[in-house]
């Protein structure tokens, strides 16, 4: 049965305005833009976050976990030299602001990325964190779920997962990702959906724009962060949901190709994808084929969090109010 906020988040919602958060104003999304010379843009010097806000049960709108996105996006900037100038708290209410100032409605998927934007004058010109200004912007655009719920088929690619003494993978830097781009093209290419990378010792290290999740022996496992990930937000909601609410042993321990191959359940989480099951791996079927029985259960665990009907989890939500609040 479709509950109103899902009912709300699925119809037809107004148009929003265009706009982003640019050079520390909110200005039309067309003029939100930068040169080419751009380092960034050149060099891959730049830090991201996907973030999410849900429509709630009461019909308003809210943050999922806005706080804690900032908090990496911050960490992240560090490793890259890059002054946000803005502390978490501030970033979370420019966020609302630009909801509400778009007139955001509908689930909406959030992307702050902040970046190394031109040499200083008396700078010299290469590859430098250094000498270098920064930027901040701040976009929104309309998303609900994306993702089959049904499941989805992934390849194991052949692309490996960069170790963190080659690049800092636990920051969420825009130059790492064409190391993902290049595994989705090859397993879209071979007719599936996603991609799991291994890292350099053969484990598990995470999907495209995802964690892994198995279920193995009765156990819910994931790799650790020594498996050269990131540290996702909705895998640590994950984790705790398990534990707190179906009461499943969670295990953080690496995890290798045959592990998933013999899984009773695997599934990928992430901001983007939510919590989607895997079926097939490689063109064998996981388990009977379809959703088992923890998947399910956190998915719709998940998806009661994030629309407000869980008051455990209120604490997770930012509302973003309206424009006369």
């Amino acid at each position: 049965m479709t509950s109103p906020a899902t009912a709300t988040a699925d119809r037809a919602t107004p148009a929003i305005a265009a706009l982003a958060y640019h050079d520390g104003e909110f200005v039309p999304l067309a003029e939100a833009q930068v040169p080419v010379t751009t380092q960034a843009l050149q060099y891959g010097t730049g830090v991201f976050e996907g973030i999410r806000a849900y429509v709630q049960e009461d019909g308003g709108l809210a943050v999922f976990r806005g706080h804690d996105h900032y908090r990496r996006l911050l960490r992240s900037s560090r490793t890259l030299r890059i002054e946000v100038g803005r502390d978490v708290p501030q970033l979370c209410e420019l966020t609302a602001e630009l909801l509400r100032r778009i007139g955001a409605t509908s689930d909406m998927y959030i992307r702050p990325l902040a970046y190394k934007r031109a040499l200083l004058p008396g700078s010299p010109p290469g590859v430098q964190l250094t000498g270098v200004s920064d930027a901040l912007t701040i976009n929104a655009f309309q998303m609900g779920s994306y993702t089959d719920r049904g499941g989805i088929r992934v390849a194991i690619s052949s692309w490996r997962r960069p170790e963190s003494v080659v690049l800092p993978v636990r920051a969420k830097v825009t130059g790492g990702y064409v190391n993902n781009a290049l595994a989705v093209d090859e397993a879209r290419a071979a007719g599936y959906d996603d991609a799991i990378l291994l890292n350099s010792r053969g484990h598990v290290a995470e999907a495209s724009t995802a964690n892994v999740f198995a279920v193995v022996r009765g156990r819910l496992v994931t790799p650790p962060v020594t498996a050269d990930l990131l540290e996702g937000i909705t895998r640590d909601t994950v984790l705790t949901l398990a534990t707190d609410v179906l009461g499943v042993e969670t295990v953080l321990e690496d995890l290798g190709r045959d592990d998933l191959c013999n899984a009773d359940e695997v599934f990928l989480t992430g901001t983007g994808v939510e919590i989607v099951p895997v079926t097939e791996i490689a063109g064998r079927p996981v388990k009977d084929g379809v959703p088992g029985p923890v998947t399910t259960a956190l998915m719709s665990t998940y998806h009661d969090v994030v629309r407000g009907r869980d008051p455990r989890y209120r604490h997770w939500l930012q509302a973003v109010g309206t424009a006369t609040d």
